[in-house]
């Protein structure tokens, strides 16, 4: 890496520009776009919250992280959880479709439910259960450990348990236990296997099961999760296999179970007319089949409601072009237009809405520890011993001009290059070579600051990634691969703000690193309403004083798909709850404390107790050989039983 680390020094900003706002910050950092409503800069420069929107308090995240280091002793990274929000998105989307149904005089109801796979934590499944009790708002499950899961808190048995995924006897034998306890437990079967499994599974236990056919339609998803759906999607029965799935009840004396008929094109689909088009095929199987005598009561329209994570409002794959309301109506209207074109009822609609649910109530606070910057500290003078690179180099930044920048800049380019050919032929000294790099990026720095002073048709070519190059990595006490999984392996985008310092210009563009040894641990696209960014605009990092980024709208996926490597675990948990008799508008109803390092090596089959053994019979022999004394042995011994007990990320 070329650089130094070092705490960045602040760059003046130029006397022409006019004093820095909180609304400055809100329209760099796109806040009121992506932020729905639920997150804003207050007047003292922090990020605030309002979990219920307008109908309650606004709380400073800032002051949440200070309140759990100081009254729990917790340190960042830390993962607030704002459970409120899980409340208002259940209440939103129920409301959404209560109101469609009564618009278009829907002769059914809707009985949403949660894809547990998206959260599976068991503090987030129930907020959301408890949530949904009023509007009977259920589960889905894709696996046999989330059914073991969703049976136990599961407690309204007016509200479904979707069970999707494939399925072995002892998945369907399970679900059916749900059935014996007058659960609405729905078996969607996969493949013609599973029809034949669950019926037979239910003649042995003697219950009348609930079973749904998974048809897969023509209709395709769009963006990164587009072969959800399809001709090759993982899942679904064709046309033929759904006939003949209905055959095999039919011929088992179980047709009376053939209760819904579900699709899924897809997580996260940007673009409503996709939405359009995949439910009026879908209601047109469940006409076509109704039509035919099968007693379908349901009709579930799988997930798929995107969230606007980069504001932009489009069919990019990180927005949505349409809100919660629209996709409800479209849902609602174009169903009962299919059914009402075939004459027949219309079914009671179910939606898997995982993301929309949960991506904004999580935030995840990381501390910047410090700058790696390519641009030095000291500035040089020239000298009548320098090398004659040097030299040219400092004539460079002396000399340079808005009319000679394009001319400064492959100068500077061929003096960096004949450098390194001289280093590597040996004829070039290693002083020498850290002077001509340092000044490189010096006259870079300025050629950039220069050319930013210009209208764009005046800039030279070849600028467009200068920015980028001279952007500082910002080092950050997070992993990644951890704490933002999709955004490395799919390149996926999560909104960046610092949570305070707002009323004050950032100055520094930046990228992120974080502290595994990966060089694939960083964030380096950022969102934007035209594509991404490459860099993001920080404040400099102040030595003493914590600087923290918060990273939004993380709750869907991120907190459970999050891996170890380089064995940093799971970090601080804070739920918070809003409360008006708090003076602070809120109080912190649990916190969990992320894995220490013992938890994570017990992950990986390595005993705590074992490896401390193992160390002491190495101390003992050292002491024996007269390589440490007792003592010294005995305090080492101790900082390593310590050390097992401390967290995984850095404590400075």
């Amino acid at each position: 890496m070329d650089g130094t680390t070092r705490t960045p020094s602040p760059t003046a900003p130029a006397s022409s520009e006019p004093p820095w706002t909180t609304e400055d910050a809100n329209e760099l950092y796109l806040i009121d776009r992506w932020g729905s409503g639920y997150f804003e800069v207050g007047a003292d420069g922090s990020m605030q919250v309002a979990p219920l929107k307008e109908r309650g308090r606004k709380i400073s995240i800032y002051d949440v992280v200070q309140a759990a280091m100081k009254d729990e002793g917790l340190r960042t990274p830390m993962l607030l959880r704002f459970q409120d929000i899980l409340h208002h998105r259940v209440k939103t989307l129920n409301d959404a479709f209560n109101a469609a149904i009564v618009e278009e005089r829907y002769r059914g109801t809707y009985r949403g439910v949660f894809p547990i796979k998206v959260n599976q934590l068991r503090e987030v499944v129930q907020e959301i259960l408890e949530a949904g009790l009023k509007f009977h708002y259920g589960v889905e499950v894709g696996s046999k450990p989330e059914i073991f899961a969703a049976l136990a808190v599961h407690t309204d048995n007016e509200s479904l348990i979707v069970c999707n995924g494939y399925k072995d006897d002892a998945y369907i034998r399970t679900a059916l236990l749900g059935r014996k306890l007058g659960k609405k437990v729905v078996l969607i079967a996969e493949k013609l296997s599973e029809v034949r499994a669950i019926c037979r599974l239910a003649k042995e236990l003697g219950v009348e099961p609930m079973i749904g056919l998974r048809v897969r339609l023509m209709t395709r998803g769009a963006g990164k999760w587009a072969e959800s759906g399809g001709e090759s999607a993982k899942f679904g029965l064709s046309t033929t296999e759904i006939l003949q799935a209905a055959e095999i009840m039919k011929e088992a004396g179980m047709l009376a179970a053939f209760k819904l008929i579900h699709f899924h094109i897809g997580s996260q689909v940007p673009d409503i007319l996709i939405l359009k088009r995949a439910v009026r095929e879908a209601a047109r199987h469940y006409a076509k089949l109704r039509r035919a005598g099968y007693p379908i009561e349901y009709l579930d329209v799988g997930g798929g409601l995107a969230i606007d994570y980069d504001g932009s409002k489009s069919t990019d794959h990180s927005s949505m072009n349409y809100s919660v309301e629209e996709y409800a109506r479209d849902v609602v209207h174009h169903i009962a237009d299919v059914c009402d074109e075939e004459r027949i009822p219309h079914p009671h609609i179910i939606s898997e809405s995982g993301r929309a649910i949960v991506a904004h109530h999580s935030v995840l606070v990381v501390e910047a520890l410090g700058a790696i910057e390519k641009t030095p500290e000291t500035r040089y003078e020239l000298g009548a011993d320098d090398h004659k690179l040097v030299q040219s180099l400092i004539y460079t930044l002396q000399n340079l001009k808005t009319s000679n920048l394009g001319e400064s800049w492959h100068d500077i380019i061929e003096a960096k290059e004949q450098s390194q050919t001289s280093f590597e032929l040996g004829i070039l000294d290693l002083p020498v070579k850290a002077r001509v790099e340092e000044l490189f990026w010096e006259v870079a720095e300025r050629i950039h600051h220069m050319a930013s002073t210009l209208e764009p048709s005046e800039v030279p070519d070849g600028f467009d990634d200068l920015k980028k190059q001279l952007a500082d990595q910002y080092i950050c006490n997070f992993s990644v691969f951890q704490s933002l999984l999709d955004h490395w392996a799919l390149g996926a985008l999560f909104p960046i703000v610092p949570i305070h310092r707002l009323n004050e210009r950032p100055t520094q563009p930046a990228t992120l690193v974080d502290i595994t040894c990966d060089s694939d641990g960083k964030v380096s696209k950022f969102i934007d309403l035209n594509d991404t960014r490459d860099t993001l605009q920080l404040h400099p990092v102040t030595e003493g004083q914590p600087y923290y980024l918060g990273v939004f709208l993380t709750g869907a996926y991120q907190d459970i798909m999050g891996d170890l490597h380089n064995l940093f675990g799971r970090v601080n948990e804070v739920h918070v709850f809003l409360d008006d008799d708090e003076e602070c508008g809120y109080y912190i109803e649990e916190t969990i404390a992320g894995n220490t390092v013992a938890d994570v090596l017990q992950m990986t089959q390595y005993d705590a107790k074992d490896l401390a053994a193992k160390l002491k019979a190495q101390v003992d022999q050292a002491i024996k050989q007269d390589k440490l004394k007792p003592t010294e042995g005995m305090r080492l011994l101790a900082d390593y039983a310590r050390g097992l007990k401390e967290q995984t990320y850095l404590t400075l």
